[in-house]
């Protein structure tokens, strides 16, 4: 055979490939970029693993690659010589194949991936998780809310969700920062709270992030504006953008169809209970250390918001176009700017003192 050019020119686009192509002619070389990227029209075809990185070598492949359609699969072939040949099959029973074959490597991967974040969750907090049975006066929970991406329970860790962005060690990291800096007597861990019981009543603050993914059920809104009428409140973080915003808006008027949201103002005491903090400035997430950016999506300008019951006392403080719980997270690492960490920290106690004493 004279070369994959002159093939792939001569075979439009791969019905005339009726033999075998040895991996010599198919690379040319130990480089995939000719192939991976195509010429005429093989522009679709795929050859597993290779084509993250254009040095690998030849011998690296050994699973299928996809073209348009028309052929479904490919699989490598020992070859004698330790060579390697392409074999084009067509049928049910390969796609059938192929596709058992995949869903087996990927159940594989997300067990492993399963496995090493449970030991890497366990290991890290195992030091100072403290008791949990231990009596406190204040007790930090996070919402587990149902969506588009509600996750799972594995390990120990209600894990997977938008709802568990950056835990457990931001909000672990942030009771850290509680118990050094006031003298409110907090539990150590987290608790994760939803609304489908009235667990959520035994805790005075709740935490949410991600709050465009949120979804209600009427009987969770309903139970989540008693909480909040009867002297709960609730903080939501890390939502991005006008697109964020309407997805969260459709579960916030769920639960209150008829209050209005409002721009907090430097003076309004919530930023003046514990710090004083009528100077604020937009809080990145991590992506902060690689591109410099302090902001994701189109949420240039950080906004805060609440909504205040009848008496005007916040009840709802909503941190959009910023990522508080990121700063906390990453306080601990030296590439992420001390600034930022300590504006979270310090928004975030001033929150927790304002709901615990208003």
């Amino acid at each position: 055979m004279a070369g994959i050019k002159q093939t792939v020119q001569a075979a439009a686009p791969l019905r005339a490939l009726r033999q075998p192509i040895l991996l010599d002619e198919l690379f040319q070389s130990s480089r995939i970029s000719g192939v991976t990227r195509g010429q005429g029209a093989w522009t679709r075809a795929e050859l597993a693993l290779g084509k993250r990185a254009p040095g690998i070598g030849r011998r690296d492949f050994r699973y299928q690659c996809n073209s348009r359609g028309d052929y479904e699969a490919a699989t490598m072939q020992p070859f004698p010589q330790d060579r390697h040949s392409v074999i084009l099959w067509r049928g049910i029973g390969m796609r059938l194949l192929t596709r058992i074959s995949l869903l087996v490597i990927f159940l594989g991967f997300s067990v492993a991936v399963f496995a090493l974040q449970r030991n890497r969750y366990q290991d890290r907090y195992n030091g100072y998780d403290g008791d949990p049975n231990e009596k406190a006066e204040f007790s930090w929970s996070r919402l587990h809310y149902s969506g588009n991406n509600s996750g799972f329970s594995f390990g120990g860790f209600r894990r997977g969700g938008s709802w568990s962005t950056d835990y457990p060690k931001a909000d672990r990291q942030f009771l850290m920062a509680l118990k050094r800096l006031t003298r409110i007597n907090a539990k150590s861990t987290e608790q994760v709270v939803d609304l489908t019981t009235d667990d959520i009543f035994n805790f005075p603050f709740v935490y949410a992030v991600q709050v465009q993914s949120w979804a209600f059920t009427d009987e969770e809104a309903k139970r989540m504006r008693e909480y909040l009428l009867k002297g709960g409140f609730l903080m939501v973080d890390d939502f991005h953008g006008v697109a964020d915003w309407e997805s969260f808006m459709r579960g916030m008027r769920m639960v209150f169809p008829d209050r209005q949201i409002e721009d907090l103002q430097d003076k309004d005491e919530i930023f003046h209970v514990l710090y004083d903090l009528g100077e604020r400035f937009q809080v990145p997430g991590e992506q902060y250390v690689s591109t410099g950016r302090t902001y994701e999506k189109d949420g240039v300008i950080a906004e805060w918001r609440g909504i205040r019951d009848d008496r005007g006392r916040v009840i709802v403080a909503i941190c959009h176009n910023m990522h508080l719980g990121d700063a906390w997270e990453w306080a601990d690492s030296p590439e992420y700017p001390e600034r930022f960490a300590s504006m979270a920290f310090q928004i975030g106690l001033d929150y927790i003192m304002y709901g615990m004493t208003h």
